[in-house]
């Protein structure tokens, strides 16, 4: 399994950074973990093919994770000319939100029938879901109101796993889902601050030794945590950057 970080920053560009997007792939699949609004020019940018792309997921429906969605339809349909199947997955209501970031971004879009087999798939924390060959197991975790909806994900295929926590505050579901990961993507927004619906370093390192991944990439960081990369003492994201699980 390889993961590449297509795009790692956070909301508003700090430190020039891609919004959210990684690509996930083995033998057997090629997959995103969301598409924020900047992420087709990275793909472009990386020589990443979007049509060998069979399926996005999809943490939390904000634009910095979700915007990017309109950009990818459109040039599947009028530029890649995609054939191919495409699945979309991530929390419920995923059908009315793509409706929604349709019409926001192209106007009468949503209605234009893709000349490709458009999938979705609505995860449920809790539960588990074959998605392209991968194992996807999924949790809720707190980034706005009660029951977001918000997800974290572990992706496993063949013995090895990596998990993402999203945007999100401290929630205990975070060990369940990443407890002795191969990897683990964390959100560290702030060094120290703690502020609501975020993940500051200070408390994950406190609640690492219960999750206890094999490696950890901080990512989705501002320019407080990127200002203070040479004394962390844990991997950092970058855009482009690919690692083996």
């Amino acid at each position: 399994m390889q993961v590449r970080f297509v795009g790692c920053g956070d909301a508003f560009g700090s430190g020039g950074r891609f919004n959210t997007c990684f690509h996930v792939t083995t033998s057997s699949a090629s997959v995103l973990i969301d598409c924020g609004a900047s992420s087709m020019i990275a793909l472009k940018a990386q020589g990443i093919d979007p049509n060998a792309i069979e399926a996005i997921i999809f943490t939390h429906f904000h634009g910095d994770h979700f915007g990017g969605l309109p950009y990818f339809m459109l040039d599947a349909q009028f530029f890649s000319k995609r054939t191919a199947p495409l699945t979309l997955a991530g929390p419920q209501g995923l059908q009315d939100w793509y409706v929604r970031v349709m019409e926001t971004t192209f106007p009468g879009s949503s209605s234009t029938q893709p000349k490709f087999e458009l999938r979705f798939v609505e995860l449920e924390p809790g539960e588990s879901a074959t998605i392209c060959d991968l194992e996807i197991k999924t949790a809720r975790v707190k980034h706005g109101p009660p029951h977001g909806p918000f997800h974290a994900y572990r992706v496993s295929q063949n013995g090895r796993s990596m998990a993402y926590t999203g945007d999100t505050e401290w929630v205990d579901d975070l060990i369940d889902i990443a407890r002795d990961v191969d990897l683990l993507i964390a959100e560290a927004y702030f060094y120290e601050k703690k502020v609501p619906l975020h993940l500051d370093l200070a408390t994950l390192k406190d609640k690492l030794p219960l999750i206890n991944p094999k490696r950890l990439i901080l990512t989705h960081m501002t320019d407080d945590m990127l200002s203070r990369i040479g004394q962390i003492p844990f991997e950092t994201a970058r855009d482009g950057l690919a690692v083996t699980v």
